[in-house]
């Protein structure tokens, strides 16, 4: 399942933007303030949304009036996905619309959420799912395809809020096809806000199979790979080896208090240090290495500047373990400043954001002929950045 364009009104510094077919793996490039963040915060937005529900992602975000572009204040804030999408044996191109509005009392709620998909080759797409403020229809016998649309069973339904998205409801029930593969697909998107200092330390023994938003579960996950997934782990630890000289080992220990602790082995010294002894660029390289080599990859991973703390010479390879990723089956979303980093990824990955009129728009590099000829005369994609090839925008 892949993320064919997003088209995104009135949300913060997207008043009108879009992300055209974005490859599996996507680097974004733009100064600081051009929303590289806001476009990450996208999809968190909407996982948010689905997770718990409109009102909620939106409070946490500072309220609509928070959200909502500048002058846009009595507008919708929407979004419209399109997704290639396994249904039926075929790959179709499914549709998402989500609209956000207010009450008249100011109360956020889905003004109207709509999800459609072609089912010929010919024709109009057909709304499988059709909602305004908590109530609308949804068609239940979807996968009849001998069936024509007019003779399609549409059941009505009434959500228990008008901030609820349908998807979180009907999702959960398989014979709504599209509706429950969609809503899987964003409860696993994975919005990257790793920090260091919460991968370091002890932590309490439990269990977790995934590395968490902040990493804060390292030692955990590093465990659960360990003993469920030897192979991973050792693949894990043979590639951070050859990242990271010297260290030779990684073990997720448990404690005589019943927590467990990270500790790295150095090859020059008999015992094991904690993990809060070791560098920031250590950490770091450790914790991508487990979330890229997961051994279920999420359908979506975005991940903002991994460049930070890094050693220039990893960056490459770091560049390619997010490309393997992608070609494992995850789509991939990165934004870097770091010209080592975009060096390493092919020009058809990378776009660039920049304002215009106080607004993103967002530009595909290789759409630009005068940078596509100059790579393929040899140029590399991280230099002409730094020479402030990539439109208005210039690396600071």
């Amino acid at each position: 399942m892949k993320l064919a364009s997003l088209h995104v009104k009135n949300y913060k510094a997207f008043q009108d933007a879009r992300l055209e077919n974005p490859p599996s793996f996507c680097v974004l490039l733009g100064a600081n303030g051009s929303g590289k963040t806001t476009l990450f915060d996208v999809f968190g937005f909407l996982r948010d949304s689905l997770k718990n529900n409109v009102r909620q992602a939106l409070q946490v975000r500072g309220g609509f009036p928070e959200v909502v572009s500048r002058g846009h204040e009595n507008e919708t804030i929407s979004f419209e996905l399109k997704f290639l999408m396994p249904l039926m044996d075929k790959e179709r191109h499914v549709t998402y619309l989500l609209e956000i509005g207010r009450s008249e009392k100011g109360v956020p709620l889905v003004e109207r959420e709509i999800l459609e998909y072609k089912r010929a080759r010919y024709g109009s797409p057909f709304h499988f799912l059709d909602f305004k403020q908590g109530k609308g229809w949804a068609v239940g016998n979807e996968a009849d395809f001998n069936k024509s649309d007019e003779d399609l069973d549409r059941e009505w339904q009434e959500l228990d809020s008008p901030d609820i998205l349908a998807l979180k409801g009907l999702g959960q029930f398989q014979r709504f096809m599209a509706a429950s593969a969609l809503r899987s697909l964003i409860e696993n998107w994975h919005v990257s806000d790793f920090h260091i200092t919460a991968a370091r330390g002890v932590k309490d023994a439990g269990y977790a199979e995934h590395l968490s938003v902040d990493g804060d579960n390292l030692a955990l996950v590093a465990q659960y790979l360990f003993e469920s997934h030897k192979d991973s782990f050792d693949h894990i630890l043979k590639k951070f080896s050859a990242s990271v000289p010297g260290i030779k080992g990684v073990e997720a220990v448990p404690t005589s208090d019943g927590r467990i602790v990270l500790k790295f082995q150095d090859g020059s010294f008999k015992d094991p240090f904690v993990s809060r002894y070791v560098s920031d660029g250590t950490i770091k390289m450790f914790a991508y290495l487990v979330l890229l080599h997961d051994p279920q990859p999420h359908p979506l991973l975005c991940v903002e500047e991994p460049e930070n703390q890094l050693y220039p010479s990893l960056l490459g390879e770091l560049a390619e373990e997010f490309q393997e990723y992608a070609r494992r089956g995850g789509q991939v979303l990165v934004s870097t400043h770091s010209p080592d980093f975009i060096d390493a990824v092919p020009l058809d990955s990378i776009y660039w954001l920049e304002k215009q009129n106080g607004f993103t728009q967002i530009f595909r590099a290789s759409d630009n002929e005068l940078l596509g000829n100059l790579v393929k005369e040899g140029d590399l994609p991280g230099r002409l950045w730094n020479q402030g090839m990539f439109g208005k925008v210039h690396p600071k």
